[in-house]
Formats: structure tokens, C-alpha cells, sequence
């Protein structure tokens, strides 16, 4: 498909504003502010999209208009005048690569916690709690009404201030629709009751924005058209919402959303992880375009072009989000124009990214470790200056491949060799839950650019010492990745059974099962799920306050559905301590890290534990004092951006650099990061 007739790259006016072409960037809220405020971090990361050529970018997810609106995973300040110029920044340089910036304002209303920022109490329509951020709010009250509508006022000027294209409202689990909702709105007042008392909030923070922005400035909704919940919002009436809207001539787009979001559970039903369905959404949000006649914008899994492509060939939308999907590839646009539509990085659904959000911490793509960190490391690789290195990377996992990949971009001659038959190393294991095959993603993106590239990658080959001595490279990765673990046990070691085993299929779950995780990320739980779904009587066993602490909100639902069936028991404040066998069972003690004399015995027919990995650095020490550096890596330069390898030792032959779980146990964003951010620098 040329640029020509591809429905993806065609322009679309929305009112006086001209998109270059169909893609956007929904609002979301990287967690990349500081003070409050779009700084530079903020700043380069929609300026990143914009370089790769997207139609439009919109900022925050969302901007909070007002003080008791505190930030509930690092919201902007829409109610601070500091935020003008910094937003004129980021537009005007969003706006050199012809990208239009909007930006999406709110109030919070119960969606937040009384104990951040500056401590005012939450309200909301009716003092009904909202399962997610856990605050009990006050009914809003007239001088609260007043006083907000107000403020959604005064930040929307700012917004015009700023040069920003326009902004959009967020209506779906926030102030606006917490009044709309039946499950949310319980008043007898001139706010409750009939739809027109209920969308009476909304309709006086329009007039009032109108009034401020005046009639020109672009102004759209993204709003929830069916809670799609027995005590919500129902899809008739958010249709009749939709089209009043529409009617009012007030607002010049509808931004599509079908769910609730009071829960995790509920969240992931807006915010589809791996494992679900693909752009779930996508037919509802065309049906509210043919029934409105109106501009229709939407997002929820659409990762792949082909998807997005269908959407508005089809007719179904006039603009498609790409959100995630640009997390993991800024640059989809100025791809599909070029005709390698293959080289995008792939979003495999891992929701890494949102999981960090509201957990409190960044946005960050699983494999894509430059997002994020425009201003340290390079999202398109650049040639090295200096001189050109012969690498040999050993170990095809996540982070070796990526270290090919980089120190191939860079112009480096390189070869990768791999003990298995095949590359992906801890990912071909997570990938054989079936829920989890996606992240396959990661391994097979990575494999086709060293190919493109024209990086060997040699299976079946298990580097020793003199292998790499005789293969005259001056620069040695080591990638080897980590094995297996068991927890310290006082006994019992032989007797227990590893979660990669069970995930492997070389060892059969028997029941009953206890299973012992002291990590609390993917490998335990993936391995607990897999013995679930099969029925077999399943102690999930954690030594924390709740199980699986390294995994977010999202990725936390599918596990806690698998473990709520009848034959799962979760137990947590509980150490397994040892392992005893007691004829054809096994007996393991359990004992409390609050409660030291504590002790519990189950018998069972299976323990399997998880409890990370260890380093496997046999081949990294056995060649460290053949290299130049003693395989140090100077971390005060790599933190500066200056090459961290330096000379150690005058009779070395190479530079020998380890990363990812080869050094210790981490996850697969640490072993990429660590490729990244160190051969971009060779």
C-alpha cells in the first residue's frame, strides 16, 4: 500500500485544524512530571512521537484543574499559571514537526486519595467509594460546584495560552461522569435524578469553558458511552449523553470509551492487557460514530497498524489511538511512510507500562528502554565515531539480543552465539503460559533486525573459555542469563521442585501443591496459574504482606481470577522454612518472619518454589582476567553518557562487559536497558 491511497496517512480537518494523518496519541500520564509541571523529560517524549511523524499528540492523562484534585499517579497542575510555559515549549516543538498537541483536563472527583498534595478532602457526587484509590469522599456541595466549574474555566485558558490546539474533558470515571452515573450519583437535588440533573455539571463547566476560550478553540469529550455494569451507566443513556453533546454544538469531537474503571478487575476491561482480545472497543466506538454523525476518536489495544488501518478504512473511526503501541515505537508513522512497516517494535501487551504508573512509578515500555529517557539514551541508533569493533555477544535472551542489535546499529561487526536451538532464553519459558505468548514479541523483533542487519546468530553452541580466546574479538558481552533458585531451606533442598520446571512442562504438577514464591513476579504466579487451571489443589504460599508484590494492578487480575477458583488457597505472612519427606508425601514446615517461634506443617505431594535466579558468570569470571577492563564498568560515566569501559589491564585482549540477569536477577527492561544505555555509548 502506497502513501498515497494508505486510509492511514490520509489528513483529516477537524474544524479549523488539519491532521496530517489518522494516528494519535491518546491522553495518558507517563508520570514524567516534575513539580506538577511538563519539564524536559515530559517534553521529550511527545516530542519523540512527533519526530516519528504522528498526527497528534495528547498530553496528560489527566491535568488536574483544581487543588482537591490531587495527583493520583503524577498528574499535571492545569490550576498552576507556572504550567504555561512549559506546555508552550513542548507545543512549539511538537508543532516544528507539524504535530498538533492537545491536552486532556479533569477534576478527580472521588478518583484520588485526601493524603496527597496538599490534603483536602475528597468529594464526589455522593459519598460512594471508589475500590481503586480507596478514599471515602464527601458529597459535593454548591460552593464546591461553583468553584470547579470555575477552575475548569481558568485551566482551559491557560491551555489556549499555551498555544495548544485544544483540549479534551475526561469524562469516564472522573468528576463529569461520576455525576452521570447512576452507580455513582445518588442525589435528590437538581444534580440527581433525571439526565438532565445529571449531566447538569457537565453542561456548566462547557458554557463556562466556551465562555473563556471562546467559540474557535477546539474542545472534545472522552467519555464513557456504556459502564457496561449492571448499576452503571447504561448504553442507552450514554448514547442520548453523546448525542446531546452533539447537539449542543459545543464540542467538537468524542473521544469513545466503553467500561468502568472502579476497580482493577474493571480496568483492565478499558485497558485490555495481553491475553485479551484486541481492540475490543473498536465496533462499539464505530457504532457511536454512525449513530452520532459525528467526530470520533478511540483507543483501547490497538497495537498493530493493520488493526488501525481497518479502523478507518472501515469507517469506524476518524482518528485512531495508538498509545501503547507508540510507547514501544515513537517512530510508527515515519515507518509505514517508508515502507517498513517490519522494522516497528511490536507493543506485546505486557502493560509494563501502565502497571509502573499506578503503581507510582514511570511509564516504561517493557523492550523499548529509550522511551521515557529521550534526553540519556537514543531511540534511532546512531553510527559510533570511533573505531569499528569486532563483538561477540554470548547468550540470544532479551538483553544479548539487543546488544547485538545496538552495537550492530552502531556499525560494529558482530556475532551472537547461543547455547539453545533457538534465541529468546527466560522469555521462551513466560511465553509457554498461553495468556503470555505475545511476549514472544520481544525475542522475534529483535531476531529479524539482527537478520536485516546481517548479525549471525550461532545455536546450538556453548561458548567455554578457549572458544572465546580463539574467536580474536576485541569487544566480549556476556549474556548468559541466570538459572534457577531455590530459597535457603534448613532441609528439603533435593525435595522441592523449581517453578520453571512446572512452567517447562518437564515436571508434572501433583496434587495437592504447595508453592512457595519468594520473588513475587511473573515466573511464580505463571507457574501457580498453570497448576490452577488444572484443577490440582494449589497452596500459593508468600512470605509478603500480599502475594506477587513485583507485579502491578493489571497484570495482577488474571492471576487473582485463576487463584479465586475453590481448589486455590492463598496464604501470605508465611516462610517455608524446610522440607521433609514423610512416606509417599512430603511435609513442609511453614514458619512467620513476625512470629518467630511460629510453626506450621502441610502435607503434600509437591512443593515448588520460586525465588529468582542466580548469576550464570562461570564463563564471565573465567574470562575477566583476559580482559582490558577486568570487566569493570565505570558506572559515573555511563550515568554521564561517556563510554564506561576503560583499560584496567595492559595485557588484556577485550573489553568483557556482562549484562542483564547474567549480573543478578532482575527482569527483561533492566537486561535491555543495560544493552542500551552501554553500547550506545561504544
Amino acid at each position: 500500500m502506497t502513501q498515497s491511497n494508505d486510509p492511514l496517512l490520509q489528513p483529516y480537518r477537524l474544524k479549523h485544524l488539519t491532521l496530517k494523518n489518522r494516528i494519535m496519541s491518546t491522553a495518558h500520564e507517563p508520570n514524567y512530571s516534575e513539580d506538577g509541571l511538563p519539564k524536559d523529560r515530559y517534553r521529550l517524549y511527545h516530542v519523540e512521537k512527533a519526530k516519528g511523524g504522528i498526527a497528534m499528540t495528547m498530553t496528560a492523562g489527566s491535568a488536574s484543574v483544581s487543588s482537591d484534585s490531587p495527583p493520583a499517579f503524577g498528574n499535571l497542575y492545569a490550576y498552576k499559571d507556572e504550567i504555561v510555559p512549559w506546555l508552550k515549549k513542548l507545543a512549539d516543538d511538537c508543532h516544528e514537526h507539524d504535530c498538533a498537541v492537545m491536552i486532556q483536563l479533569t477534576h478527580l472527583g472521588r478518583r484520588t486519595g485526601w493524603n496527597k498534595g496538599d490534603w483536602l478532602p475528597v468529594l464526589a457526587p455522593s459519598p460512594v467509594r471508589e475500590a481503586a484509590h480507596r478514599a471515602f469522599p464527601k458529597a459535593i456541595e454548591d460552593w464546591d460546584i461553583e468553584r470547579i466549574v470555575q477552575d475548569y474555566a481558568d485551566a482551559a485558558a491557560r491551555m489556549q495560552e499555551a498555544g495548544l490546539d485544544g483540549i479534551e474533558f475526561e469524562a469516564y470515571g472522573h468528576l463529569m461522569d461520576q455525576f452521570w452515573s447512576p452507580a455513582t450519583n445518588k442525589r435528590d437535588d437538581e444534580y440527581g435524578g433525571s439526565l438532565d440533573n445529571r449531566m447538569r455539571f457537565s453542561n456548566m463547566v462547557i458554557d463556562a469553558v466556551r465562555k473563556s476560550v471562546g467559540p474557535d478553540f477546539i474542545v472534545g469529550l472522552r467519555m464513557v458511552c456504556d459502564e457496561d455494569w449492571d448499576i452503571g451507566l447504561s448504553r442507552a443513556e450514554g448514547v442520548e449523553i453523546a448525542k446531546r453533546f452533539v447537539a449542543s454544538g459545543k464540542v467538537d469531537f468524542l473521544n469513545v470509551i466503553k467500561g468502568h474503571i472502579d476497580h482493577d478487575a474493571d480496568l483492565t476491561g478499558v485497558i485490555p492487557i495481553q491475553g485479551m482480545r484486541s481492540a475490543p472497543h473498536l465496533d462499539f466506538a464505530g457504532e457511536i460514530r454512525a449513530e452520532t454523525k459525528f467526530p470520533v476518536f478511540h483507543a483501547a489495544r490497538i497495537a498493530d497498524v493493520a488493526t488501525a488501518r481497518h479502523a478507518i478504512s472501515e469507517g469506524k473511526l476518524d482518528m485512531v489511538g495508538m498509545t501503547r503501541a507508540h510507547i514501544a515505537d515513537p517512530h510508527i508513522v515515519a515507518k509505514i511512510m517508508s515502507g517498513r512497516e517490519a522494522e516497528i517494535r511490536p507493543c506485546v501487551g505486557a502493560t509494563y507500562c501502565l502497571d509502573r504508573i499506578y503503581e507510582g512509578g514511570e511509564a516504561l515500555c517493557i523492550h523499548n528502554a529509550a522511551t521515557g529517557r529521550e534526553g540519556l539514551v537514543p531511540q534511532v541508533i546512531p553510527k559510533s565515531d570511533g573505531p569499528k569493533r569486532k563483538a561477540l555477544v554470548v547468550g540470544a535472551g532479551p538483553a544479548g539480543l539487543e546488544a547485538g542489535r545496538v552495537l550492530a546499529e552502531r556499525g560494529h561487526t558482530v556475532e551472537v552465539l547461543e547455547a539453545m536451538d533457538e534465541a529468546g532464553g527466560q522469555i521462551n519459558l513466560l511465553a509457554r503460559n498461553p495468556r503470555r505468548r505475545e511476549m514472544i514479541g520481544i525475542v522475534d523483533w529483535r531476531v529479524s533486525e539482527l537478520e536485516r542487519l546481517g548479525v549471525p546468530i550461532h545455536f546450538n553452541t556453548y561458548a567455554e573459555e578457549d572458544d572465546i580466546l580463539s574467536r580474536d574479538a576485541d569487544l566480549v558481552v556476556i549474556a548468559t542469563g541466570g538459572m534457577p533458585l531455590n530459597p535457603a531451606l534448613t532441609e528439603g533442598d533435593h525435595l522441592v521442585t523449581s517453578s520453571w520446571d512446572i512452567i517447562a512442562g518437564t515436571v508434572k504438577p501433583e496434587g495437592p501443591v504447595l508453592l512457595f514464591d519468594d520473588n513475587g513476579a511473573h515466573a511464580g504466579m505463571t507457574a501457580a496459574e498453570l497448576i490452577a487451571n488444572q484443577g490440582i489443589e494449589l497452596e500459593l504460599v508468600s512470605p509478603e504482606r500480599f502475594f506477587a508484590p513485583e507485579i502491578g494492578g493489571l497484570n495482577h487480575v488474571p492471576y487473582a481470577k485463576a487463584f479465586a477458583k475453590p481448589n486455590v488457597r492463598v496464604t501470605i505472612n508465611t516462610r517455608l522454612l524446610s522440607v521433609r519427606r514423610d512416606g509417599n508425601a512430603l511435609v513442609a514446615v511453614l514458619g512467620s518472619d513476625y512470629d518467630r517461634a511460629s510453626r506450621q506443617e502441610r502435607r503434600v505431594a509437591q512443593v515448588v518454589v520460586e525465588h529468582a535466579t542466580s548469576a550464570n558468570d562461570e564463563l564471565y569470571h573465567a574470562l575477566k582476567p583476559h580482559s582490558k577492563n577486568l570487566g569493570a564498568v565505570d558506572y559515573k560515566a555511563l550515568i554521564n553518557r561517556r563510554c564506561p569501559i576503560q583499560a584496567k589491564n595492559p595485557d588484556g585482549r577485550f573489553d568483557l562487559v556482562r549484562i542483564g540477569d547474567a549480573i543478578a536477577s532482575r527482569n527483561i527492561h533492566a537486561g535491555i536497558y543495560d544493552a542500551l544505555r552501554i553500547f550506545s555509548l561504544v
